[in-house]
């Protein structure tokens, strides 16, 4: 995985991560749900690169 692809990856699951601790605050349900799937979305690219890093070597 690229250091570039990590930042991203990084940067959007935080992302995700104050969208939905700003639903909690705000009992925004919406905001929430879209924070998760940011977070998710995050995640499951990392985990793919690290599975195709994995294989490289």
């Amino acid at each position: 995985m690229s250091a570039g692809d990590k930042v991203k990856n990084a940067a959007e699951a935080a992302k995700g991560k104050v969208k939905e601790t700003t639903g909690d605050a705000t009992d925004n349900r919406d905001l929430q749900a879209e924070g998760r799937a940011e977070k998710t979305k995050a995640d499951l690219k990392q985990a793919g690169e690290k599975a195709k890093d994995a294989f490289k070597d």
